[in-house]
């Protein structure tokens, strides 16, 4: 896969299709239905995928995509894939937070190397580099690239670390295993946001003790391994990979390395 035509093309089809959720955000109401799981779908949440699916089965007919808001997709195995989530966040979305994202990754062998996430409410676009590396562009964000600046997690201190957990899915669980560090001050975020202020240093330690998918976590995790954090299974502390059957996650830690996991 080649990367320096991947990047652009991830950042371009984030940009389409936060145009297309934005424009449904505009509105004064707009439907909301239940999938078979409960979880809500909206009219943004197929408009963002039919934007994403088509761009990328255009440039890359061969390459297995995995999406949420298409379940033949669902029943595929790969080793290498796209995966994407439309719109994560969609509660967010719905109660008009703000917090929601367009997330597009590029998993190779199990490890998510590219991805991008946009927060278009919030004028945040993460993206990974063909290098590697992880960035934020500074919008307005045109068509070509504008302004970055490289994302590097925090040097912890593990007395005082901050820390950000789930907005619409925060436990009592989630919230004991937090009172095992040494807290300086904690923050709520949505969607895959979770994972990009642990890349940009805005927090230290994110825990998940929930159910997730992995088109909710790739494209965030591959920014975070890219500004050099770490994403590990909660059970036995070993990295979390990709393509696994029913494509759903267990329970995992994103941090910056330094954290003393407890």
């Amino acid at each position: 896969m080649d990367l320096q035509e991947l990047v652009p093309l991830f950042r371009q089809l984030a940009l389409q299709a936060g145009a297309q959720i934005m424009q449904v955000y505009a509105r004064p109401d707009f439907e909301v239905r239940a999938k078979g799981d409960a979880s809500p779908v909206t009219e943004a949440d197929m408009a963002a995928d039919a934007v994403i699916s088509a761009g990328l089965r255009a440039a890359f007919p061969q390459m297995p995509l995995i999406t949420e808001e298409q379940a033949a997709s669902h029943g595929l195995t790969a080793h290498s894939f796209f995966i994407v989530d439309p719109l994560d966040g969609t509660r967010e979305f719905v109660q008009r937070r703000g917090d929601f994202t367009v997330n597009i990754a590029y998993v190779q062998d199990g490890v998510p190397v590219c991805g991008v996430v946009y927060a278009p409410a919030r004028s945040r676009l993460f993206y990974t580099r063909p290098d590697g590396t992880a960035v934020e562009e500074t919008g307005p964000f045109g068509p070509e690239p504008g302004p970055v600046r490289p994302l590097r997690v925090s040097t912890p201190d593990n007395a005082a670390l901050m820390v950000v957990a789930s907005k619409s899915h925060r436990d009592q669980a989630t919230d004991d295993y937090i009172a095992r560090y040494g807290v300086r001050d904690m923050t709520s975020a949505g969607s895959s946001l979770k994972f990009c202020l642990v890349a940009s240093g805005e927090a230290d330690l994110y825990p998940r003790l929930g159910r997730t998918m992995e088109w909710d976590t790739a494209a965030g995790h591959a920014v975070l391994r890219g500004a050099g954090g770490q994403v590990v299974r909660f059970e036995d502390h070993q990295p979390l990979t990709y393509g696994k059957p029913g494509w759903a996650n267990p329970f995992f830690i994103a941090f910056a390395p330094g954290v003393v996991l407890k």
